[in-house]
C-alpha cells in the first residue's frame, strides 16, 4: 500500500475516489504476499496487484459491487482442475482477499507516515463475516505498542499488541484470529536501513543491490579518500568518521542492518560493539573463520557477553559459493533479508508447509 499512496493522492486531487482489494491470507504457492493491494478508481483506473494478473478483473468487479453496497467482504480465490479456465490462480495457490468500498483513512495515514519521515505502525482491520458488512473502525498500533482503542478485553489487547509488534519487526502483514473474530494486521514499517562500515569494493556492490529492494543506504569510513561521492554516487548518505563516534549522529538503532566490511580491527570492532549495544536487527562482519574466532576472543575479553556475540553474523553472508565482490554482496544481502523475514536460507523446495497460517478463516466467500 505504501507504494500506492502517491497514486491515490493524485486520483483524489482529480476528485476520483478508490476502493481497495488487499490479500489477507495465503495458502500454498500464492503469487503475492499478505498485504498486496489493488486499487480501483471510481473512473475505472487500476493500480497495484493482488495476484500478478490472474484475478485482478474479478477483484475489480468485487470492488465495484462493494462501492454500490457500502459493504466489505472477504473473497477466496483458488484453482482446481474444473476451474482451470475460469477465475483462479494459475500457480495453484489460494488467497483470501479483503474487498473494501473505499480505502480506510487509517490505512492512508499509516502508509504515508511510513513512506516519509514519520514513525511506523500497524493498522488492524476487523474482517467482515458472512456475505459482508459495513467496514468496521480500524485500530492503529504505534511502534511503542500504543493502541488507538481497545478490543474490550485486556488479554486480547495484549495478544494483539504483541502480534502487531512482531509484524512490524518483520515488516510483514498477517491475519490474526482473536476471540470470535479475525483481524488483518497491516504492517507499515519505516524504511529499512543498511549501514555499511568500510567503503570497500564489496560495499559499492552491496549498496547498489540494496537500493532497489527499498533500503536506505549509509556508508561510513574513517578514510575520506574511500568514502567519496565518485565511488558511491547513489547512496543516501556518506559519513567520514569512526563508527562508534558517528553512531549517535546517524541514529544507529534497531531498524538498521549493519554490514562491517573494512577488514581492519580498529574499525570493525568498535562498529560491532556499537551495533550490538544499540540492538541493530542484523550485525554481520566480513572475515575468515580464523579471523572471526580471534575477533570474538578479543571482544569477549573486552567484556562483550556471549549472548551478544551470538547475534554477530560472521563469516558474513549466506554460503552461495561466490567470491567476486558482487557475489559476496549478494550473499550478504540475502542473509540480511533472511534474518528480516525469518527465512532459513535453504532452497524453497526444502521448506515444509505452506506460506501462511493454515487455520480456517471465518466468514470467507468462495468465488473460485
Amino acid at each position: 500500500m505504501r507504494d500506492l499512496v502517491e497514486t491515490l493522492d493524485a486520483w483524489r486531487a482529480e476528485g476520483v475516489d478508490a476502493g481497495r482489494a488487499v490479500v489477507v491470507r495465503t495458502y500454498g504457492s500464492a503469487p503475492r504476499p499478505e498485504g498486496a493491494v489493488l486499487l480501483v478508481a471510481s473512473d475505472g483506473r487500476l493500480a497495484g496487484s493482488v495476484s500478478g494478473g490472474c484475478i485482478e478483473g474479478a477483484a475489480a468487479e468485487e470492488i465495484e459491487q462493494a462501492r454500490r453496497t457500502g459493504h466489505s467482504r472477504v473473497v477466496r480465490y483458488g484453482i482446481s482442475d474444473e476451474q482451470a479456465w475460469s477465475v483462479g490462480l494459475a500457480c495453484g495457490g489460494t488467497i483470501d482477499v479483503l474487498i473494501e468500498p473505499r480505502v480506510s483513512p487509517a490505512v492512508i495515514a499509516g502508509a504515508r507516515a511510513a513512506s516519509g519521515a514519520g514513525r511506523g505502525g500497524v493498522v488492524v482491520t476487523p474482517l467482515p463475516s458472512g456475505e459482508g458488512e459495513p467496514p468496521a473502525p480500524a485500530i492503529t498500533i504505534a511502534e511503542d505498542g500504543t493502541a488507538s482503542r481497545s478490543l474490550g478485553d485486556r488479554g486480547l489487547d495484549r495478544e494483539l499488541v504483541a502480534a502487531a509488534s512482531d509484524a512490524l519487526a518483520r515488516g510483514t502483514s498477517r491475519t490474526l484470529d482473536l476471540g470470535a473474530r479475525s483481524h488483518f494486521l497491516e504492517a507499515f514499517p519505516t524504511r529499512a536501513r543498511l549501514v555499511v562500515v568500510g567503503a570497500t569494493e564489496v560495499a559499492q556492490a552491496l549498496t547498489a543491490l540494496a537500493r532497489p529492494l527499498g533500503f536506505e543506504t549509509v556508508v561510513l569510513d574513517g578514510r575520506a579518500s574511500f568514502a567519496t561521492a565518485e565511488r558511491f554516487p547513489d547512496v543516501d548518505r556518506l559519513v567520514v568518521g569512526w563508527p562508534d563516534e558517528v553512531a549517535g549522529e546517524i541514529g544507529l538503532g534497531p531498524n538498521d542492518a549493519v554490514a562491517i566490511l573494512s577488514h581492519d580491527p580498529k574499525f570493525d570492532e568498535p562498529a560491532i560493539v556499537e551495533a550490538l549495544r544499540r540492538g541493530c536487527r542484523y550485525v554481520g562482519a566480513i572475515g575468515s573463520r580464523r579471523t572471526q574466532a580471534e575477533r570474538r576472543a578479543r571482544l569477549r575479553a573486552a567484556g562483550i557477553a556471549d549472548a551478544d556475540l551470538a547475534r554477530l553474523r560472521g563469516p558474513v553472508g549466506l554460503d552461495l559459493g561466490g567470491r567476486a565482490p558482487a557475489e559476496v554482496a549478494l550473499a550478504i544481502l540475502a542473509e540480511i533479508i533472511a534474518v528480516r523475514y525469518g527465512g532459513t536460507g535453504r532452497p524453497m523446495i526444502e521448506r515444509a508447509g505452506t506460506t501462511s497460517d493454515e487455520r480456517q478463516p471465518v466468514g470467507v466467500a468462495t468465488d473460485a
